[in-house]
């Protein structure tokens, strides 16, 4: 007959063995969440969205079977993916107007970087970088259509998996895909990959506002250029957060900004050339660039206090 002590001793192997379970779990998880993160960030256009869906990701394994999970990246993808649908379905429920003129000047947060000063062309090639023109275009896309061109092509996950998530069959979750692969070819405008031809026309930009010459900034502007400005929730729709057109009048529009260019800071946004401000540490306003033929053809500008104060700039630092 065993004794009492025999048996604490069996629990307490056990719980050990649990906790190293546990322990190797998280371990394996760590692994994917660079993968899991980037998935989110590109659902969702919200760095901090994406972070409570990589979280979230990380509960619901640890509350499932995971001896049972044979391809674990696979899992982790597909049920990322099922929370970023859910989050998108329920920020378009609480939008009477989802494409209000004031929804429409949405700019999503950006991942800012240094400039790299040596070899610049293969910083583009960074395998992270999505533009924020790209997630402009994607927000405008249906929640199942914009998961389902995420998944399939920037992922490569197959139809049938996704298919399982948007609750379609593998055909229609194709169809969505295709639809949605011709809106962003259709809406996202073209760009000059090279970043230092983008950086010269930044930095035209950048001292023609430090000189206040009006006619400067316009030289560099392409006549059908489209400015965004994002200030917030609570401003959206008012004068604070736009959409303008023209080169005359969004170098106007600039000029709401130029005491900020002093400031101002040659970056990478996402995967171009942008500018960052800074005051006392903090960034004021975030400005991504598209560049095309030598001229500045869009701006979209985050000024928007409460999601400013939630970027990391640590990458900026020498």
């Amino acid at each position: 007959m065993r004794g009492q002590g025999d048996m604490r001793g069996e629990r307490d192997v056990r719980g050990e063995q649990d906790v190293r379970g546990q322990q190797r779990l998280a371990e394996r998880f760590e692994e994917h969440r660079g993968q899991l993160k980037a998935v989110a960030y590109r659902v969702l256009g919200s760095l901090a969205e994406a972070e409570d869906a990589v979280q979230e990701a990380w509960l619901r394994l640890d509350r499932s079977e995971a001896d049972g999970i044979d391809n674990l990246g696979a899992w982790l993808t597909t049920v990322t993916g099922r929370i970023c649908l859910d989050l998108l379905r329920s920020r378009t429920a609480r939008r009477e107007e989802p494409m209000t003129e004031g929804f429409d000047s949405f700019v999503p947060d950006p991942v800012l970087r240094a400039l790299p000063r040596a070899d610049p062309e293969a910083e583009a090639l960074h395998t992270d970088s999505v533009g924020i023109a790209l997630l402009v275009v994607l927000e405008r896309l249906e929640p199942a259509e914009r998961l389902a061109f995420v998944l399939h092509d920037m992922f490569a996950v197959p139809f049938d998996d996704i298919a399982a998530v948007v609750e379609r069959s593998p055909a229609a979750t194709r169809q969505l895909a295709s639809r949605a692969r011709r809106r962003v070819r259709d809406a996202t405008p073209a760009a000059e990959p090279d970043l230092g031809r983008q950086r010269r026309v930044v930095e035209a930009f950048l001292a023609a506002s430090r000189a206040g010459d009006f006619e400067a900034l316009v030289s560099v502007l392409h006549p059908d250029v489209v400015l965004r400005a994002d200030a917030g929730a609570l401003a959206r729709g008012v004068a604070a957060s736009k959409v303008v057109r023209g080169a005359r009048t969004v170098a106007t529009g600039a000029f709401h900004f130029r005491h900020l260019a002093p400031l101002a800071r040659v970056v990478l946004v996402n995967d171009a050339v942008g500018t960052v401000a800074v005051s006392d540490g903090r960034p004021v306003s975030v400005t991504y660039v598209t560049v095309a033929d030598g001229l500045i053809t869009g701006l979209y500008i985050l000024s928007d206090p409460e999601r400013l104060a939630g970027l990391d700039v640590s990458a900026l630092e020498s």
